[in-house]
């Protein structure tokens, strides 16, 4: 074959390529890369105060980030550490106590960052208590899981007794009944049922005077730390960004809440949403400054020094286990 010939019959193919390459381009199968699965365990009952999560699954916001999130709720029945260090779940909802505790009895869980930047727990009282000092000599209904955590801090400050403290057994008669009872309440469940049945009442947050853990805070194994960093600095940022989303406009989240728990109203969660806006839970503290997911070894601190000072925790325990800052010191999600 000539040269002329062979130079013929590659510009034919050349023009030929140059028609129908776009075309063979579109036909070929792509290649994308799947999500990651991931597994979210809540600390109770679909409700607001998980918003921000299944805001981030409504709205794509952790498919933007390569994630495939699967949300579980928790319950009176579910143990989350269990569940967490049997490999069943990546995440978990928590509270610095549990991890704390957990550190302690050696358990490798370490809390990467804080949606509540106060813990929402507080006393519920009448209209004519004024204080928390007030209720000096007065019956208090607390319930088991309070006498290992917040009871024996307000024992401390307020100079309260146990020949106070009464069980709470999630029931508010005893309270409507009583102008002399108090009794252990948030924001966004026993006000509001106070509020629907038109009894008078104040709401005393413990974090305004002092109570220093954090709360819904996302805690994993330190294994997946060390194998899957990446993947914890991704769910981290979404699930913030869900957060500020949420609290935009929390309709999208609310819809899957009450598909996974059909009992909560719309009243309820509207409640919940005011009250977490208005305590400032999400957005205040040191997320005001440093973006909303925020944590500080002072905190962290504090909150050993109490629980050590209290007995519920050894002194030895390494309180630095319980927590890292990598993943929201650099996260700047700003309310």
């Amino acid at each position: 074959m000539s040269n002329l010939l062979r130079v013929a019959r590659w510009l034919r193919l050349a023009r030929f390529l140059g028609v129908f390459a776009p075309v063979f381009m579109t036909t070929l199968p792509t290649i994308a890369r799947a999500d990651d699965h991931v597994t979210l365990l809540t600390s109770w009952y679909a409700q607001a105060e998980h918003g921000g999560f299944y805001q981030a699954v409504a709205t794509g916001i952790y498919k933007k980030y390569g994630l495939d999130v699967t949300i579980r709720m928790g319950g009176p029945q579910v143990n989350g550490l269990q569940l967490l260090a049997g490999g069943q779940a990546d995440f978990i909802l928590g509270y610095d106590f549990q991890v704390l505790s957990a550190v302690e009895a050696k358990i490798p869980v370490t809390t990467v960052a804080a949606s509540f930047q106060f813990d929402p727990q507080g006393m519920l009282t009448h209209d004519d208590v004024k204080t928390l000092a007030d209720l000096k000599g007065k019956t208090i209904l607390v319930a088991g899981s309070g006498r290992t955590s917040w009871w024996p801090w307000l024992k401390a400050k307020y100079g309260y007794s146990d020949a106070q403290a009464r069980p709470y057994t999630f029931n508010l008669q005893p309270f409507y009944a009583d102008r002399d009872v108090a009794m252990q309440a948030y924001p966004t469940s026993e006000t509001f049922q106070a509020d629907a049945a038109h009894v008078k009442t104040h709401f005393f947050l413990f974090a305004d005077a002092g109570y220093p853990p954090y709360n819904t805070t996302i805690v994993t194994m330190r294994d997946t730390l060390k194998h899957k960093p990446e993947l914890v600095a991704r769910f981290v940022k979404a699930s913030m960004e869900g957060w500020k989303s949420y609290l935009n406009d929390p309709a999208p989240g609310n819809a899957l809440i009450k598909k996974d728990n059909p009992q909560m109203s719309d009243a309820q969660l509207a409640y919940g949403v005011a009250q977490m806006k208005k305590l400032r839970l999400v957005t205040g503290g040191d997320a005001a400054t440093l973006g909303i997911g925020a944590m500080t070894d002072a905190r962290w601190k504090r909150t050993y020094d109490y629980m050590v000072d209290a007995g519920l925790l050894k002194s030895d325990t390494d309180y630095r286990n319980a927590y890292t800052l990598q993943f929201v010191d650099t996260l700047k999600v700003m309310p």
